[in-house]
């Protein structure tokens, strides 16, 4: 079965259909699903997902784009929410430069509360880095304590920044992106990293794969990375499932 290590079936795309989809993701060869927080008010309706159906867990953060809204009573609501049953990493957090707000001190300050949480309840951690390769390798690397773990989400930097992470142990994420014709150079990192620290994701309903791409996206889709994966690194279909599943479930420690 496929582990979809990071969704937001929470998002207003679903409140039509939600229940639809999710039920029909076992016909999909779908087994486990991560929904990610990205904000304070995704953290609670995460949760009501993991509640309702056993095959959703979740994660609580918030994204670097909505670091303006976090205060210290905020914070600590974050902090006991981190404590839930079913919670599994601290996550999506980081940096987020293709924007000017919040502005990158608001946006440093609360990465680093984060991961300090994450640090401190000993739990893996999801970043999100977007035009800020050097900032955010820098901060995880003075801030992460040896044997931690951390994917970065939706990987789109260089293959010489790939190496940095992935000599550290940590994971990328990898979705429809790498089957986007102009995705050369994330095609690159995934002919180049190691399978065992690769994790599906579809980051849905955003980044549809190719023939969806523009489309929302879900976890059934992820057979179409999938296939691309297997291609470039010339392996079977059923190798990259069953070694990603795995990835997945020693990640999130289940």
């Amino acid at each position: 079965m496929i582990f979809d290590t990071h969704t937001h079936y929470d998002d207003k795309e679903f409140d039509h259909d939600r229940e639809l989809v999710l039920a029909d993701l076992k016909n999909h060869n779908i087994g486990t699903v991560v929904n990610v927080s990205s904000s304070l008010a995704s953290i609670k309706t995460t949760l009501d997902l993991t509640k309702k159906y056993d095959f959703i867990y979740g994660t609580v953060g918030v994204h670097p784009s909505e670091t303006g809204e976090l205060t210290e009573e905020s914070f600590a609501y974050l902090q006991e929410q981190a404590k839930q049953e079913k919670i599994v990493a601290i996550g999506e957090i980081g940096l987020d430069y293709h924007w000017k707000e919040p502005d990158k001190a608001i946006q440093k300050t609360w990465f680093l509360r984060q991961l300090s949480l994450a640090k401190e309840l000993d739990m893996p951690f999801i970043i999100h880095s977007r035009d800020a390769a050097e900032d955010t390798f820098n901060m995880i690397k003075s801030e992460y304590s040896n044997g931690q773990n951390g994917v970065i989400h939706c990987f789109s930097y260089s293959k010489e920044i790939a190496k940095k992470y992935l000599t550290m142990g940590f994971y990328l994420g990898i979705g429809g992106v790498v089957t986007f014709q102009n995705s050369k150079k994330l095609k690159e990192v995934v002919e180049y990293m190691p399978l065992s620290q690769l994790l599906l994701e579809t980051d849905c309903p955003y980044l549809a794969p190719v023939p969806y791409r523009g489309k929302r996206n879900f976890s059934g889709y992820l057979s179409y990375v999938i296939e691309e994966i297997a291609r470039l690194k010339n392996i079977s279909i059923e190798t990259v499932i069953e070694t990603t599943t795995g990835n997945a479930k020693k990640f999130y420690r289940l």
